[in-house]
C-alpha cells in the first residue's frame, strides 16, 4: 500500500531531465497556474504535462497584493507542499530573485531543494508590479545578467530550468525587450518569457528575432488579448502558462456561493456545481490511506499474536 501523502514519488531530478527533454519536442506544453497542492492534482489527474505557481495568485491567496511581498521561505513552504503531491514538472514565478545577485543564487538552491522543475526571474525594479500594469521600471540590462549567471551557476542540477523574464515592452519599447532576451540568452538563460505582449504581432516578432524556446503568458484582463495555445505554438512558443485563471475562477465560485448562502440560507441550489465528497475522496485517494491503515492494524495485530504465542 502506497498512500500519496507518504510516497516520494519520481525523483525530482527525473522530472526535471524528462521536462528538459520534453521542451526539445514538437508541441507546446500548456501550465495552467495551480494555488494549492489539490489544484495540482486535478490538474495532473486532468492530464496536463506541466503546472505553474505565479506570485500574483500566491500573494493574492494570502490577502497580499502582488508587489513581491512574500518571503522567499513562504514561497518554498508553499512549493515544497504542491510539488509532494503530483510528479509533474512545476514552474515557479520567484519574481526578482528575493534581492541582487547572491540572493538569487540562494533562491535557486532552495527552489530546487523544494522540488521545483524551473523558475522564471524578471528584470524589473524592486518592489516589482503585476506585468500587465502601468508604472513598471525595469533595472540595468547589466544587473540582470550578473542575476541570470548567478542562477545558471548557483544550480546543482543542469536541467533545473533558467527562464529570463523581460518587462521592458511597456518600459523601453519591443526592440528593447528584444534586445534584453537576447542578451539574457547569452547569459545563460535556458527560455525567455516576454511579458505584456499586445498583439499577436509582436509575439512573432519576438519568436523570428529571440533564438530560444519561449514562454508566453495568457492571463486574464491584462493587455494580451486572449489566444489560444494551438496559435501561440504556431507563433513559435513552447510553454503557454495560464497563471490566475483556477484562482480567480475559484474566487467567482467562493463568492457566488457565500452569497447564495446568505440569500437563500442554504447551499442547496449550488449542489450542481460541487465536486462531490466522493470525487474529492477518490482525487486525493482517501479510501487507500484507510485500507493501509487498516493492513497496518491487522498486520501489527497478528505480529503480537506471534509473540503471545511465543
Amino acid at each position: 500500500m502506497d498512500p500519496i501523502l507518504f510516497r516520494r514519488g519520481v525523483d525530482k531530478r527525473e522530472i526535471r531531465k524528462r521536462f528538459r527533454e520534453r521542451l526539445g519536442r514538437n508541441g507546446i506544453v500548456v501550465a495552467p497556474g495551480v494555488f494549492l497542492p489539490i489544484t495540482a492534482m486535478l490538474a495532473a489527474a486532468e492530464g496536463f504535462e506541466a503546472i505553474y505557481f505565479g506570485g500574483a495568485a500566491f500573494s493574492n491567496m494570502l490577502g497580499l497584493p502582488d508587489l513581491g511581498v512574500f518571503t522567499l521561505t513562504e514561497l518554498a513552504m508553499q512549493v515544497s507542499h504542491i510539488s509532494e503531491t503530483v510528479d509533474l514538472p512545476l514552474i515557479v514565478d520567484v519574481d526578482t530573485g528575493f534581492g541582487e545577485a547572491i540572493n538569487v543564487a540562494r533562491t535557486v538552491r532552495v527552489m530546487e531543494d523544494a522540488g521545483a522543475a524551473a523558475i522564471h526571474l524578471e528584470d524589473q525594479e524592486f518592489p516589482k508590479k503585476c506585468g500587465h500594469l502601468g508604472g513598471k521600471r525595469v533595472v540595468p540590462v547589466e544587473d540582470m545578467i550578473k542575476k541570470i549567471r548567478a542562477a545558471v551557476d548557483a544550480r546543482r542540477d543542469e536541467n533545473f530550468i533558467i527562464i529570463a523574464r523581460t518587462d521592458a515592452r511597456d518600459v523601453n519599447g519591443i526592440e528593447d525587450a528584444i534586445d534584453r532576451a537576447n542578451a539574457y540568452v547569452e547569459a545563460g538563460a535556458d527560455m525567455i518569457f516576454p511579458e505584456s505582449l499586445h498583439d499577436e504581432d509582436e509575439f512573432r516578432l519576438v519568436a523570428q528575432r529571440v533564438k530560444a524556446p519561449l514562454l508566453a503568458n495568457m492571463t486574464e484582463f491584462g493587455k494580451t488579448p486572449y489566444i489560444t495555445a494551438k496559435r501561440f505554438e504556431e507563433l513559435g512558443y513552447k510553454v503557454v502558462i495560464f497563471p490566475v485563471t483556477t484562482f480567480r475562477y475559484a474566487m467567482g465560485a467562493v463568492r457566488k456561493a457565500l452569497r447564495t448562502i446568505k440569500e437563500e440560507g442554504t447551499q442547496k441550489s449550488l449542489l450542481g456545481d460541487m465536486m462531490s465528497r466522493e470525487e474529492i475522496y477518490e482525487l486525493i485517494g482517501y479510501w487507500d490511506y484507510e485500507k493501509w491503515d487498516k493492513e497496518l492494524a491487522e498486520e501489527s495485530s497478528k505480529q503480537a499474536a506471534r509473540r503471545v504465542k511465543a
